[in-house]
């Protein structure tokens, strides 16, 4: 770092300069009082009492933490699914996830089995490109796997997005056979992406559904019975059980309860390159708000379930231990008409919870003001571990000179109570209704543009950009393969 700024003090103009002064920076490894000047989007200098240019934009972050843009490395925003789309645009979502402090978030890319996977991928990027505030990347799902599913994906890759998705649930829809999950990563070892899962195991929970349905139990409170902890665990594994027998690098979306983690740590144990992400919901809430009265209960469908409120302290000290990564979303708003597209079967309500605006200010409250998570493993979980998994960093998740200057200044004075009546998210309901937070993002840039100030947006709708990413996870043996193999 430099203590002082000089050089650039003489000029006239400073293109896209900003100064923000005087806060108290956290990132997911340092912690200490400084100021941080920004030129043409990146950090260029970062120390005390920095002089200030002609014509840069100051922010006085006095009192304030200072961290690096947060990430979510898990989001739906278009997504058709069970005869309808999740609400959000990208210009909505987009808005939302600054105004909550999420500087960028990964898509994925959910073509059903039935759709041409490049076709697919070249949709999504297109609903995105011009319409997001904040930058994107995307996890590229893959619903199925024949003859030219290899070759679309190599493309894919080279096309900047080094990261796939599969589905061991959705049978019929989304869901691959074990035989599609080892071909998938086979050939993500061979390109050195890392693949992504949501782990459970849709023969059973076919079966299962069945024989709810059949004995007339077909409310939302029957949804968690029909894909139990079990279940979960017993993907989890046998997730695990491939990637090690492909040789590639897992990691575990959206893990809700002990089991599954269990499943996770022993594969870990015995040397599977396994990740693993949870998200926000299955931290503070639980399976009672699916036996909610009618739509009330609807409202909090999403696979993984939300399970006994016992998995809860197993997930927060596996946070706070780093067993668990990172914690994302899966954000997935359906509003209330759209979740009674299941008042006869539970089977019928779209899976999904918003929560893009609201993961940042819940885990600060909940986690390290009120449960004692550790201040850098919180930004290392929202930011900087994603960050490193997905090929963004030392780009993003960090402040060091040379990073984009994404940043949240963040006010740890504010306190307010989360509504469906203030927020951003296109949704008619909020599942954190009622929820207290203690702080909040002040100011939010990204590439140092101010994009919001006080919980209002007041940048650019169309500043974002898609962040192209190389694969990492090639060994230097195979890497010679598969750059000669395209």
């Amino acid at each position: 770092m430099e203590d002082r700024w000089s050089a650039c003090v003489e000029r006239e103009q400073v293109a896209m300069a900003l100064l923000i002064q005087g806060g108290e920076i956290v990132t997911a490894s340092a912690r200490y009082r400084g100021d941080i000047f920004v030129e043409d989007e990146v950090i260029t200098r970062i120390g005390e009492d920095l002089a200030c240019p002609p014509g840069a934009e100051i922010v006085d972050a006095t009192g304030k933490l200072v961290f690096p843009g947060f990430i979510d490395p898990h989001v739906h925003i278009h997504l058709p699914f069970m005869a309808t789309f999740a609400k959000d645009t990208h210009a909505t979502a987009s808005v939302a996830a600054l105004i909550g402090g999420t500087t960028t978030f990964i898509e994925m890319v959910c073509p059903s089995r039935d759709e041409d996977a490049l076709e697919g991928y070249r949709t999504w990027k297109q609903k995105a490109e011009g319409n997001s505030a904040c930058d994107y990347a995307f996890h590229m799902g893959v619903t199925r796997f024949d003859s030219g599913t290899e070759e679309q994906l190599r493309e894919i890759v080279r096309d900047g997005t080094a990261s796939f998705k599969i589905f061991l649930s959705y049978k019929n829809f989304f869901g691959v056979t074990d035989e599609e999950m080892f071909h998938t990563l086979r050939l993500a070892a061979k390109l050195g992406v890392i693949t992504t899962a949501h782990c459970e195991n849709a023969e059973l929970v076919s079966h299962l559904q069945h024989l709810l349905l059949a004995a007339g139990k077909t409310g939302p409170e029957w949804h968690e019975p029909s894909r139990p902890e079990a279940i979960e665990a017993e993907g989890t594994s046998r997730f695990a059980t491939f990637v090690e027998q492909a040789g590639a690098v897992g990691y575990v979306v959206h893990l809700s309860c002990a089991p599954a983690l269990r499943a996770a740590v022993e594969a870990r144990l015995r040397g599977v390159k396994l990740h693993v992400e949870s998200v926000v919901p299955h931290f503070l809430l639980d399976k009672s708000y699916t036996e909610r009265a009618g739509v009330e209960g609807m409202k909090y469908v999403m696979s993984p379930p939300l399970r006994d409120r016992r998995n809860q302290a197993v997930l927060w000290g596996a946070l706070q231990s780093g067993l668990i990564d990172t914690v994302g979303t899966d954000h997935c708003p359906f509003d209330v008409e759209q979740k009674l597209l299941g008042a006869k079967a539970f089977t019928q309500i779209p899976n999904g919870i918003p929560g893009l605006e609201e993961r940042v200010n819940l885990m600060y409250t909940y986690g390290v003001k009120r449960g004692g998570l550790d201040i850098h493993r919180f930004v290392d979980a929202l930011s900087t571990r994603a960050a490193k998994l997905f090929g963004l960093y030392p780009r993003k998740g960090t402040i060091e000179i040379g990073s984009d200057a994404d940043l949240v200044i963040y006010d740890p004075q504010y306190r307010g109570t989360i509504s469906a009546a203030t927020q951003h998210t296109n949704n008619d309901y909020n599942g954190f209704e009622g929820f207290e937070i203690e702080g909040r993002p002040a100011v939010v840039t990204v590439r140092g543009k101010v994009q919001v100030r006080d919980g209002v947006f007041v940048g650019e709708k169309k500043r974002g950009r898609f962040l192209r990413r190389e694969p990492q996870y090639l060994s230097h043996a195979e890497t010679q393969g598969v750059n000669h193999a395209g």
